[in-house]
């Protein structure tokens, strides 16, 4: 391909000749080989202009920069934001596949990857091969590989789009993280519908979003991306997040300007089941039951169904694939032998620690036992308030370890008390995770609800730069076999 083809729909100027042949797009230079196109682009701790004449040295064909880089007589391409010109350039480079497919775009704080989930649970039920790109990584057919980020860098993403389409795909849902859209990953995406599925305080500090305004600017973005929007109108911000939109917008939530309504709603229990209840009504009609508990499974369902529905998805079929629909990782129940229920659940902040404990309070267990820890090199407020939270609605709190990164596991887990001695709370403090889930369910008594929370799908330990593979289900499996 000609790199001048690549640049198709970007504003730039070039110092040198683009009507040149490039056989890949590079952004990270240790992966640059001859006839690629070298993109700088610039993160919190790295700036890619630096490695441009390393990278030309490497055979790069081109670079593209924000200001001029000292590269010999080798092609420069100057654009205002790189990262944007990576998504238009990848997007070039796949042949546009986003235009090939309708694009599924879901924006929120929590519930993101259990609606992406569920769409696609109600698109496959009605017989449409459908891909996912979120939190668990690229999903195509029953193929799933791991990413980095929610929402990836845009190459990888027109990337999987591209095989998405090459595969027979008839649809691909996608989650929009903040940072995503900041980064302009999402770009060179005509998304078909996008999908608010709430707001509230979170990836604040560090590298993230500097406050909550700058936050929920960011998750605007996507209601100036999509043809039609589909938002939680009993979300605080629900005027607020189509501020500037560019599409028309329908509404779900249990209030009566929504546009699909819920009634009825129930929580269910038996055994081997927690899920909710409820009757759609107004867009269309239809009651559902699904297997997954908590209200908040309500807004997930109704958001889903009402995407589904602007899709021409029937009913029949709606209620189909809410029943079916699985989640990795999200309240996902995992069988033991003793008469007590333990979940596998993702949550890994004061936010979604309060939702699920929360949850699981109104299924009224005989003790409710969270098992969790917190991430290294991350704000210590998070720490703090996961605590709180834990101390006031678990009749336990296990302090273990997660991802410490290169922190001491013991200072997290000190900084996580000073927010359980704010509240009456017990706990006990077990450093090794294995040992820590073993704990939870050698001491697990008749009636309990135990939690494991913070990895959810994720299926390894981050300890001083290394990943080390730690899956809960296999713990649970080994502790159950003895093994462990």
């Amino acid at each position: 391909m000609h790199l001048n083809a690549l640049l198709e729909r970007i504003e730039y100027t070039a110092l040198g000749n683009v009507d040149i042949p490039v056989d890949d797009i590079v952004y990270d230079s240790r992966k640059v080989r001859p006839g690629v196109v070298f993109v700088c682009l610039e993160g919190a701790s790295f700036d890619g202009h630096a490695y441009a004449a390393e990278a030309v040295k490497a055979g790069a064909a081109a670079v593209v920069a924000q200001h001029p880089v000292d590269v010999g007589d080798t092609p420069v391409i100057l654009v205002q934001d790189t990262r944007a010109a990576l998504a238009q350039m990848s997007a070039a480079y796949f042949g546009y596949p986003a235009e090939k497919l309708p694009v599924i775009g879901i924006t929120g704080t929590k519930g993101k990857t259990t609606s992406a989930y569920m769409i696609c649970s109600i698109l496959e039920a009605a017989g449409i091969k459908t891909g996912m790109i979120g939190t668990v990584g690229i999903r195509i057919g029953e193929e799933t590989r791991p990413t980095d980020n929610t929402t990836p860098e845009s190459y990888v993403i027109q990337q999987a789009l591209r095989e998405m389409a090459d595969a027979g795909c008839g649809a691909a849902v996608m989650e929009v993280s903040s940072i995503g859209l900041r980064g302009h990953r999402a770009d060179a995406i005509p998304f078909t519908i996008g999908l608010f599925t709430n707001f509230s305080e979170d990836h604040i500090g560090g590298a993230e979003h500097k406050d909550m305004e700058e936050y929920l600017n960011c998750k605007k973005m996507l209601f100036q991306k999509c043809r039609l929007g589909v938002i939680n109108r009993d979300d605080p911000m629900w005027s607020r997040i189509q501020e500037g939109k560019t599409c028309e917008v329908s509404y779900f939530g249990f209030s009566k300007e929504a546009d699909l309504r819920a009634s009825s709603e129930e929580l269910v229990s038996r055994p081997g089941f927690l899920g909710v209840r409820f009757h759609g009504e107004g867009a269309v009609e239809f009651d559902a039951e699904v297997p997954i508990p908590g209200k908040f499974s309500v807004y997930n369902a109704l958001g889903a169904a009402e995407v589904c529905h602007l899709m021409k998805i029937s009913p029949e079929n709606i209620v189909k694939g809410l029943g079916a629909v699985k989640v990795k990782g999200r309240v996902e129940p995992v069988p033991v032998p003793g008469k007590y229920t333990l979940l596998i659940d993702y949550a890994h902040n004061a936010v979604s620690m309060e939702s699920i404990l929360t949850t699981l309070r109104e299924y009224h267990p005989h003790r409710l036992i969270c098992m969790f820890g917190a991430g290294g090199n991350r704000s210590r407020t998070r720490r703090f308030e996961m605590g709180e939270v834990s101390g006031r609605l678990a009749d336990l709190s296990v302090l273990t370890a997660d991802n410490s990164r290169f922190e001491d596991v013991m200072d997290i887990i000190e900084d996580i008390k000073v927010g359980i001695g704010k509240t009456e709370g017990k706990y006990v403090v077990i450093p090794d995770r294995k040992e820590a889930i073993k704990y939870c369910m050698e001491h697990a008594e008749d009636g309990d609800i135990v939690v494991l929370a913070g990895k959810g799908h994720e299926d390894y330990q981050e300890i001083r730069g290394v990943k080390y593979h730690l899956d809960e289900r296999e713990v649970v499996a080994d502790i159950i076999a003895g093994k462990l």
